[in-house]
């Protein structure tokens, strides 16, 4: 097991746990610890003022330090706290596992952290997204169910190839994006891709519209009124640069509805306009609303369609509550309705989300099909006939009959048992010597082998993955790449020694470090380096009264004018952090 595990983490299915990996703390350099206490300075002097209050009171709650890249072992005894856990992935994963980690209550947590070059934002999710931006607001209990619900809802949502193709894209610059010495050309090459991608998505699967609100809400939602809204979306709440540009009039606000999941976005630009939830709970009530939407909630021939189209595995159920779940393939249908449907592969036959022994993969190697609907010319569907109308139809244990099914599908064979839901409702009736006709086309014929048939006068849902867990081996996810670590170098690992010295210094792990000696250092062999300078005019601004530290300060302070000068696009960061040097933290 590459993590510590606890009771929430326990209740994870196995195909969840692959995407889990050891998130390797000692690996953090004193320059990333540099960088996540600069931003979650400069967020919560900045939040504090427009973050939703569960923001700064989630940060307590979760035990989130502004002083150090949170650990996930430690964070784990604080969430469970709540009910929650967390766990460290490499990276994007695929939507739909990402959605059904949070209907576990368990928040996926990209443990790689942004390069300092962009220290702002990151297209890639990193740990100050998910640890800074995520994990504090799932302490209101009315976001956090919203969440649970919305993972639950997500994963069930039916995707197409398509939408793989655009997550494996995003993942691509995500990558290529965080690695150093990747040519520009190759990143921008990869961000136009995504825009050809994102522009020929074609009609929208479910999963797409979900992201769609999982962006525009988790990711990038307002709360409160249009005048005065606040932020509680993680994307905005990680970003010291979009946290800021969000609340000017250049970016548009709209009242949050169903709406926002016909809104498409680009991952690689700044947001034109955003959405604002009047509270936590309306959110709750757009996503039933749009759950009602949904194959899951809809069936239908329009259900079994989107399945067909995904070409991944799904489920369907009837209205008697048995679950067909595999990959389908073929769909007949009769005035808009589906008469017989048709599985190729591993199927397995479910009730209640609980496998029907002996019906598993095994017994449906090769597939599964089966007419549904009613009887022609007979008004009572089978599922409703008692053991009497059973009878009178000759559908009966021992008797060979024909089954003449609305929209010309016909059974023809020797009945040789039922098997009856908890209601008491016939599911299933297997057939021996049976031949399935369609017109005058033959579906299937076993003259030694048995048939089994599906009850069922409609399908009443449809949705992505097996009824049952246990039915198929899931886990197979390849990673077709993975995160690119920073080679180290002489000269960077320098770098991160004169860091982790003042580290020790601010801690009070080492006081007879020479600051003076480690900022030399910095203008004569890291001229362009900024944020350890914003550090030592930190630690020497502390002393107002001490004449010769204040001397330190200005000499500091004048240097990085000359960075400024010399790289004008960290300018503001470099006032922002002099602006925070005298501000006093808790912790």
């Amino acid at each position: 097991m590459t993590y510590k595990s606890n009771p929430v983490l326990d209740k994870l299915p196995i195909h969840l746990r692959q995407y889990i990996k050891p998130q390797e703390y000692g690996e953090y350099t004193a320059i990333d610890q540099a960088v996540w206490r600069y931003v979650m300075r400069k967020n919560i002097d900045y939040l504090s003022t427009v973050a939703h209050g569960s923001y700064l009171e989630g940060l307590k709650r979760t035990g989130i330090s502004i002083e150090r890249i949170p650990n996930m072992y430690g964070m784990n005894r604080i969430l469970k706290d709540i009910g929650w856990a967390a766990v460290a992935v490499d990276g994007f994963i695929p939507p739909s596992a990402f959605m059904e980690f949070q209907a576990y209550n368990v928040l996926v947590i990209a443990s790689d952290i942004r390069q300092l070059d962009h220290i702002e934002y990151t297209p890639a999710p990193d740990i100050i997204h998910e640890g800074a931006g995520h994990a504090p607001i799932i302490a209101n209990p009315e976001y956090a169910e919203y969440l649970r619900r919305f993972g639950e809802i997500g994963s069930k949502a039916i995707s197409n190839a398509k939408d793989f193709e655009l997550y494996e894209a995003v993942r691509h610059l995500s990558i290529i994006k965080e690695a150093s010495g990747i040519p520009e050309k190759k990143i921008e090459a990869a961000q136009r891709h995504i825009e050809e991608l994102q522009h020929n998505m074609g009609e929208p699967s479910e999963m797409a519209l979900i992201r769609n609100l999982h962006w525009w809400t988790v990711e990038y939602g307002l709360i409160g009124t249009l005048e005065n809204p606040k932020i509680y979306g993680a994307g905005l709440l990680s970003s010291i640069g979009e946290s800021a540009w969000c609340m000017t009039d250049k970016v548009k606000k709209i009242p949050y509805s169903i709406e926002a999941a016909h809104t498409a976005f680009d991952i690689t630009k700044p947001q034109p306009q955003l959405f604002v939830t009047p509270d936590f709970a309306f959110l709750s009530q757009v996503l039933e609303e749009f759950a009602n939407t949904m194959a899951l909630r809809q069936g239908g021939l329009d259900g079994i369609k989107k399945l067909i189209e995904s070409k991944e595995l799904g489920t369907i159920e009837l209205s008697t509550g048995l679950q067909i779940s595999g990959n389908f393939d073929k769909l007949i249908a009769h005035e808009n309705m589906p008469v017989f449907f048709q599985t190729v592969g591993p199927t397995a036959l479910a009730y209640r989300e609980k496998e029907l022994i002996g019906h598993g993969t095994g017994k449906h190697a090769n597939g599964f099909g089966s007419p549904i609907g009613k009887l022609k010319g007979i008004n009572l569907a089978i599922e409703d006939m008692s053991p009497r109308d059973l009878k009178a139809y000759d559908i009966y244990e021992g008797k060979t009959i024909t089954l003449e099914f609305e929209g010309g599908i016909t059974i023809k064979g020797e009945i040789l048992t039922g098997t009856r839901n908890l209601r008491g409702e016939i599911i299933l009736v297997t057939f021996r010597n049976c031949i399935v006709i369609h017109d005058d086309m033959i579906l299937f014929e076993s003259e030694d082998g048995l048939y089994t048939m599906a009850i069922g006068q409609n399908i009443v849902s449809a949705f992505n993955g097996p009824a049952d867990l246990h039915s198929f081996d899931l886990v197979s996810h390849q990673i077709t790449e993975t995160t690119i670590k920073k080679a180290k170098d002489l000269q960077g690992s320098k770098l991160e020694q004169l860091y982790q010295q003042i580290r020790d210094f601010r801690e009070g792990k080492n006081t007879t470090i020479s600051r003076n000696k480690v900022f030399r250092e910095l203008v004569d062999h890291y001229p362009d380096d900024w944020l350890l300078c914003v550090e030592l005019y930190e630690l020497a601004s502390k002393n107002p009264q001490n004449l010769k530290e204040m001397d330190f300060a200005s000499e500091i302070k004048a240097h990085l004018e000359v960075v400024k000068g010399n790289i004008p696009r960290v300018g503001h960061l470099i006032d922002d952090g002099l602006n925070l040097a005298s501000t006093s933290w808790v912790h």
